[in-house]
């Protein structure tokens, strides 16, 4: 059911956390001007991770396999992209990396981006097995980023 990728997804998300103690690796202006867009990302994958699990309701799963009785989500924060959750974190994470001028916690988040396109490749597996029309929805969808990717 994924529990694998859940465990693994919960270390990468404490290393983006205590990792922007690392910074900040700039002073002055440049500060500034990475800690204001640090917080329009951090906001933004908020709403859209926040957006997406809203959305969900009930169907709501820690787990990438769909539940039974699931039904194919392409509105609200899911007309953005695919996976609005994964996208928050990636995007809240590239903000919080800013916001705290961190080197390390920009791999992280780095790592992050590669970490949930993997899974999302292992759920989408799923969701094709699971909804006829999830290939169309990939088709017109970006997987992550809203507009990007």
């Amino acid at each position: 059911h994924g529990e694998g990728w859940v465990a693994l997804q919960s270390v990468l998300l404490v290393l983006i956390f205590a990792s922007a103690r690392l910074g900040p690796a700039v002073d002055g202006v440049a500060r500034v001007v990475l800690a204001a867009l640090g917080w329009v990302l951090v906001v933004a994958g908020v709403a859209l991770a926040v957006g997406g699990f809203v959305r969900q309701g009930r169907q709501f799963t820690t787990l990438p396999r769909p539940k039974e009785g699931s039904r194919l989500l392409d509105d609200g924060a899911y007309r953005l992209v695919r996976h609005p959750m994964y996208g928050g974190i990636v995007i809240g994470s590239t903000g919080w990396s800013l916001l705290w001028a961190s080197p390390a916690t920009l791999g992280f988040a780095a790592l992050a981006l590669g970490f949930f396109t993997l899974k999302s490749r292992r759920e989408e597996a799923w969701l094709e097995e699971r909804f006829p029309d999830y290939r169309a929805y990939r088709a017109r969808t970006k997987r992550l980023i809203p507009w990007i990717y």
